[in-house]
C-alpha cells in the first residue's frame, strides 16, 4: 500500500530519565501514553487536532513538533513528505520531567516509519539515530521507542546506542506530578560544567548499583538512587520538589527528580510501599501533587497501519 491516504496509529510511553545517578544515560518507560493517528494526505494539506496535556499551547501549523519530525524523517531517506492529518491525545504531562518532548519526537519517527512501510525500512538503529538528532540526547527517546529500562550512550562516531533491560517485577513506580512546570533548558543551565572527581566516582558507583537494584535487587534502590551530579544544583529552582525528595528519602523511599523535574519519581520495592509513599507525600507538602501509580512499560512505542483494507 502506498503512503497516500494511509493511516497509522502510534502509541508512545512517558519516560523518566536520569533515575538519580544515571545522568543523561538511564531512562525508564512508564505506563502513561501519547496516542495519535496520522493520515497521509495530498501534498500541501495539513490538519491537526490535539487534546490532553498542553493542548492549548500546541501549534496547529507547520511548526508542530510531530509535523517537523515526520518531514525530517522523510527528507533523511530522500522521500517527499505527504500532506498530513494528525489527531493526537497527549497523556504524557507537558513540562513535568516525564519526557513529553521525547515522546513527541519518538511518536513522529514511528509515524514516519509506518507511512514509509513498503517503500523504506527503518531499523531500530535508524529510529534511535533520527530521534536523537531531533531531541538532542538519547536518554528519553531510547525508553520511549523500546520500553523498559534503557542504557543509552554515544559511540566513538557519536552514533547513539542503547541496551534494553527488563526491570525486576518487585519495582513499583509512583510519580508525583505538581501543577507547576520546569524548563529543561533552565534546569540544565543550573549545573556546573565541571564537578569534583569524588562526585563523579560517587555517581559511577551508584549508577552501576542502580542497574543491579532495578534488575535483580530492589532492596538496594535507596542507596542506588543517590546522586551528586545534578539534583542538588537544580534544587533552588524547584524548592517543593527538593523538599518532597528529601522527605521521602529520609523515610526510606528511593525518591529522585524525574528527568529535569519538577515531578518526583519513587522506585518503591513493592506496591504496598508506594502507597505508603503517597500517603507521606500527601501529609508533608503544601502544594498539590497528583500521585500516579504506574507500571514499567516493557513494550515501548508502537505503530500499526489502521487504513481501510490494511491487514
Amino acid at each position: 500500500m502506498s503512503s497516500a491516504r494511509r493511516t497509522v496509529q502510534v502509541r508512545v510511553p512517558a519516560t523518566s530519565a536520569n533515575l538519580g545517578p544515571g545522568f543523561d544515560t538511564l531512562g525508564l518507560a512508564l505506563s502513561i501514553y501519547d496516542d495519535l493517528a496520522v493520515t497521509a494526505l495530498a501534498d500541501g494539506e495539513l490538519e491537526i487536532e490535539v487534546s490532553g496535556s498542553g493542548a492549548d499551547e500546541i501549534p496547529r501549523d507547520e511548526s508542530h513538533l510531530i509535523v517537523r519530525v515526520i518531514r525530517h524523517v522523510f527528507a533523511s531517506v530522500g522521500r517527499a513528505a505527504p500532506g498530513l492529518r494528525i489527531v493526537a491525545h497527549n497523556g504524557v504531562p507537558h513540562g513535568r520531567g516525564l519526557g513529553s518532548s521525547g515522546a513527541a519526537v519518538s511518536a513522529g519517527v514511528l509515524a514516519a516509519k509506518g507511512l514509509l512501510e513498503g517503500d523504506v525500512d527503518l531499523s531500530e538503529n535508524d529510529l534511535l539515530r533520527l530521534a536523537t538528532q531531533l531531541e538532542g540526547h538519547p536518554d528519553n527517546v531510547a525508553p520511549a521507542l523500546f520500553g523498559g529500562l534503557t542504557i543509552a550512550w554515544l559511540d566513538e562516531q557519536a552514533r547513539p546506542q542503547h541496551k534494553k533491560l527488563l526491570v525486576h517485577r518487585g519495582v513499583a513506580p509512583v510519580v508525583f506530578v505538581p501543577e507547576t512546570t520546569m524548563s529543561t533548558s533552565l534546569a540544565r543551565s543550573l549545573q556546573p560544567l565541571q564537578v569534583p572527581r569524588e562526585d563523579a566516582v560517587f555517581n559511577v558507583s551508584r549508577s552501576a548499583l542502580l542497574i543491579a537494584a532495578l534488575t535483580q535487587s530492589p532492596e538496594l534502590l535507596l542507596a542506588a538512587t543517590e546522586d551528586k551530579l545534578h539534583q542538588s544544583y537544580r534544587a533552588e529552582a524547584m524548592p517543593e520538589t527538593d523538599r518532597l525528595v528529601r522527605t521521602l528519602r529520609g523515610a526510606g523511599f528511593a525518591a529522585v527528580v524525574s528527568g529535569a523535574g519538577p515531578s518526583v519519581l519513587v522506585l518503591a520495592d513493592g506496591p504496598g510501599r508506594r502507597l505508603e509513599a503517597a500517603e507521606l507525600a500527601g501529609r508533608v507538602t503544601d502544594a498539590p501533587w497528583e500521585a500516579l501509580m504506574l507500571a514499567v512499560d516493557f513494550k515501548g512505542g508502537t505503530v500499526r497501519d489502521i487504513s481501510v483494507g490494511a491487514d
